[in-house]
Parts: structure tokens; C-alpha cells; sequence
């Protein structure tokens, strides 16, 4: 795939379109890890190792969109902690939900971090306060999950789900604004 530069008006439908795919691919992944994944033990198993993989893909196709993995750091660190993640996710399985909720924390703590830098690199393309605070939930999150996996309840895919629903919510929230954004500005040229 080739590297893209996009103009400012581009960058905002890019990230516009971008986030509400995320929302969505993140609400279908709630709703399967409340209905399918809670049932079926192995369906719960293959969603966790996706859940992460998909940032890592996510996270690589934006930052080529977005300039470049060299001119998307935190982007690339991003896409190559979350692809580790999937396969730590994978072997994690084999010994117990502790340790998958415990790799669970850790990541979202490093991804939080990463995704607030990345907000905070984009902050003139707009809507990208929601991006910090999704990526500061995150980091917070992260440190509950790992709190959580050093408890004595047994934890669950149904424990990750909100976490994967406020991240959607997020990401709604900044297409959204991105969105009017355009409109709005559309309006004002044609008045103009």
C-alpha cells in the first residue's frame, strides 16, 4: 500500500471515516462478546485474540494513511505492541483468564498512552480531545484489569466488554465531531 499526504480537508474524512470504522468493528465485538463469546468458550477465546490484532491492523493502516509508520510513531509502536498482544493473548488462553486479563491491562495501559500521544500529534485535525480521553479511560483501565487479574473472582470476556464499548463510544464521539465539523465548514465557504 502506498504512503499517502493528505490535505487538511482529507485528513478530516480520512479520520471521520476511520473512526466510525473503528466504533463499529468495536460495537460488533461488544455485542459478540456479550452473546457469543459469554456461550461458546473457544468463539470468547478467537474474539480476545482479535480484539488487539484488529487495533494492530487498525493502527498500521492509519499511519500509512496518516504519512507514513516513520512519520507515525506512536502509530507503528502502536500496531507492533498490539500485534504482540494478540500472540501474548494466544498463549496467555493456555493458562488462565487471570493472565489474559493481566496481558489485557497491560496493553491497555501501553496502547492509553500511545493513543493519547497520537491525539495529542493530531490535536489541529480536530475532535481529538476525545482520542486523549480515550486513551487516558484506557491507561486507567489498564491499571483495574491488572488489579483485577491478581484478584481471586474469576474473570471473563464480559469483563473486557465494557472497556471495548467505551473505546466505540469514543471513537463515535470524534467521527461525529469530526463530521460536523466538514459540514460546517462546508457552509461557511458556499456563504462566503
Amino acid at each position: 500500500m502506498p504512503i499517502v499526504q493528505l490535505s487538511e480537508r482529507d485528513t478530516a474524512r480520512w479520520l471521520s471515516s476511520y473512526y466510525f470504522l473503528r466504533a463499529g468493528v468495536s460495537v460488533g465485538w461488544v455485542a459478540a462478546a456479550l452473546t457469543v463469546g459469554r456461550a461458546a468458550p473457544p468463539a470468547a477465546a478467537a474474539l480476545l485474540v482479535a480484539y488487539p490484532a484488529w487495533d494492530a491492523a487498525a493502527n498500521l493502516i492509519d499511519a500509512r494513511r496518516s504519512g507514513g509508520l516513520a512519520a507515525s510513531p506512536s502509530q507503528s509502536l502502536n500496531a507492533a505492541v498490539s500485534g504482540i498482544v494478540a500472540v501474548a493473548v494466544a498463549l496467555a488462553l493456555g493458562w488462565s483468564l487471570h493472565a489474559v486479563l493481566a496481558v489485557f491491562g497491560v496493553w491497555a495501559i501501553l496502547s492509553g498512552l500511545l493513543q493519547l500521544v497520537t491525539g495529542l500529534r493530531r490535536w489541529k485535525a480536530g475532535a481529538q480531545w476525545a482520542m486523549v480521553l480515550s486513551g487516558a479511560q484506557s491507561t486507567l483501565a489498564g491499571g483495574f484489569f491488572v488489579t483485577l487479574a491478581a484478584g481471586g473472582a474469576s474473570p471473563g470476556i464480559t469483563d473486557i466488554a465494557p472497556y471495548a464499548a467505551f473505546g466505540a463510544f469514543y471513537f463515535l464521539v470524534s467521527a461525529v465531531w469530526l463530521r460536523l465539523a466538514m459540514i460546517r465548514k462546508a457552509s461557511a465557504e458556499r456563504l462566503a
